[in-house]
């Protein structure tokens, strides 16, 4: 094995790491569906187990890691039984929380996408709280919800760059968690606007700290992912620390577990405004930073975050959440 990825290595090399980091080439997607990914060593461990759904079926996916090397279950498609969890959450009547910011021209190119598709998929038959946090409360579109579901607009002041308005999440949900949102919900979802739901976002997720596989780079190896690597950035790691890369795009857990994060996230935030510089991927440096130092529970697989234009990913069988065209120009502007 140590040779197989040491061949690999040498051979991604040569590509050159522009085209890796970008994945602009066709040629180099094909490549990657190739790559070699890790199993579930249940060998020496005890079989992946979770909260909600109970044993996972891990040997239902023997093509893809169904666990971490901390015992922590990575959820697919096929590993686990929806109506179990469902019912699990039914019995202990949770009430499970979604944030998410529609700030500027995000409002109207994506926000009512998003809500509808959410009532579709996201916790069907779950007690389900949205928090939209917007510079324009009364932009909002109305959208039907179903029974024991509430949305709740929470103003927030515009940001001049779209950075700033990615960095400002963490403090912001930070401080809902410390209030009305920590009071009324018992796990809590952080998804980006520019995304929408294509199929069943149950209880099977929820778990203490929950993380998700980036959906352009869950297959390339450690040293080939972007880390922050500025050593003055809170956010930095080093070529030899780091696990997966994770999504910014989709995290959550218990409300305990999310005021850590956020805090953690926020606080790192402020420490490297005050040293004048800025983590090349804003946030997400910051979570993934966070989640070396504070294993996740549990990973979703890329099937809950996936990029359309992704292409040859076999293992991917019916994605959850899809990316909406990015059409930066236009709502960044």
């Amino acid at each position: 094995m140590a040779k197989r990825r040491l061949l690999w290595r040498f051979f991604l090399s040569a590509f050159g790491f522009l085209g890796l980091y970008h994945y602009r080439l066709r040629i180099l997607r094909h490549i990657e569906a190739s790559i070699p990914m890790d199993s579930c060593p249940t060998a020496t461990m005890p079989p992946p187990w979770d909260n909600f759904t109970g044993v996972l079926r891990h040997w239902a996916r023997p093509e893809v890691p169904t666990c971490t090397s901390w015992g922590a279950p990575i959820i697919w498609d096929g590993t686990f039984d929806p109506h179990v969890a469902e019912q699990k959450a039914r019995r202990q009547n949770l009430t499970i929380g979604l944030t998410v910011f529609a700030v500027g021209r995000y409002l109207e190119k994506y926000l009512e996408h998003f809500l509808v598709s959410a009532e579709q998929h996201f916790m069907v038959g779950q007690n389900v709280v949205y928090y939209v946090f917007t510079d324009r409360p009364e932009a909002v579109p109305y959208v039907a919800l179903g029974q024991a579901r509430l949305l709740r607009v929470k103003p927030v002041q515009p940001e001049r760059r779209w950075q700033d308005v990615s960095m400002a999440r963490m403090p912001t949900i930070h401080e809902a968690l410390g209030g009305q949102l920590g009071q009324e919900a018992d796990y809590v979802f952080c998804l980006d606007v520019d995304q929408y739901f294509t199929g069943n976002f149950g209880p099977e997720v929820l778990g203490d700290l929950v993380a998700q596989l980036h959906a352009w780079h869950y297959r390339w190896p450690r040293w080939l992912l972007p880390y922050e690597r500025n050593k003055r950035s809170v956010a930095a790691l080093s070529l030899g620390e780091g696990d997966f890369y994770y999504h910014a795009a989709v995290f959550g857990g218990s409300v305990a577990g999310l005021l850590k994060l956020t805090a953690h996230c926020a606080i790192s935030q402020q420490l490297d405004r005050e040293r004048g510089i800025e983590a090349r991927w804003h946030d997400e440096s910051h979570l993934n930073k966070f989640f070396w130092l504070n294993k996740p529970s549990k990973l979703l697989s890329p099937e809950f975050c996936w990029a359309e234009e992704i292409e040859g990913k076999t293992e991917v069988h019916h994605p959850r959440l899809l990316w909406a065209p990015k059409e930066y120009t236009l709502v960044r502007s």
